[in-house]
């Protein structure tokens, strides 16, 4: 049995979140997360749409079929499928936490807002004009062909997978559409327009699938958030420049 489906799961709303939509509205430059990026918790929202996301994984019997489980190290990852597991009263297959599946790392910019970045560093805002998101390396960061990097090798890992028809990974914004670009084989303008017209929601489910090892995989649903309310729907770009994409 080789793995046919990959569901992926943003985090739910973190406290990093609330203080960069909290930063942007007050037009400060820094963001005061209070934590390092890898250790940044949920927030009570983000604590509820994970228990709604538990409810809608059941629902959706996640675990009718043999589940393999991979999670980023970063706390709010963690935090996220462990509260959806236990309020879904799921059976938590063996976890694996991979690295390779954390939040991109953006460097000097990190807790800047993008006041801050145009403030404090206007060479990298012009250069990250001129270069685009897809090949933009801020100082100490990653672009997005560096991320899209790491998760290729981290999926070379699922054909080696075995006895299991589905693959659950709890991760972030960046990770699940960097992932989605990587298995449909969407090249830099192909990512850019697919990122113009579509966001990763907080603790939305996004559900790739294939035929058999070697087959193309096709998208059947993307950052899916019908078992939130509405007023908890939350679509957090994340951090500095990932609200807009040239």
């Amino acid at each position: 049995m080789a793995v046919r489906e990959i569901w992926l799961v943003r985090h739910g709303e973190s406290e990093a979140n609330v203080a960069a939509a909290r930063a942007e509205a007050d037009g400060a430059d820094v963001i005061d997360a209070g934590h390092r990026d890898a250790d940044v918790p949920l927030s009570p929202l983000g604590e509820r749409q994970s228990r709604a996301l538990g409810t809608e994984l059941a629902d959706r019997g996640l675990d009718d079929v043999p589940v393999a489980l991979w999670v980023s190290p970063y706390l709010r990852a963690q935090q996220t499928i462990t509260i959806a597991i236990e309020h879904g009263a799921l059976a938590e297959p063996a976890r694996r936490t991979d690295e390779r599946l954390r939040d991109r790392e953006l460097g000097v910019l990190d807790l800047l807002t993008r006041q801050g970045v145009r403030n404090r560093y206007p060479d990298e805002e012009r250069r990250r004009e001129w270069l685009g998101k897809y090949y933009h390396r801020p100082a100490g960061g990653e672009s997005w062909a560096d991320v899209m990097l790491r998760l290729r090798s981290a999926l070379v890992d699922v054909d080696r997978l075995e006895d299991t028809d589905r693959l659950v990974v709890a991760a972030h914004d960046a990770v699940v559409m960097l992932t989605v670009a990587v298995c449909l084989d969407l090249d830099e303008p192909a990512l850019t327009e697919f990122a113009r017209t579509h966001t990763v929601a907080n603790a939305s489910l996004t559900r790739l699938r294939r035929d058999a090892v070697g087959a193309p995989w096709s998208l059947e649903e993307f950052s899916s958030v019908g078992h939130l309310y509405d007023d908890e729907v939350t679509e957090h770009g994340g951090r500095k420049d990932d609200a807009r994409v040239r």
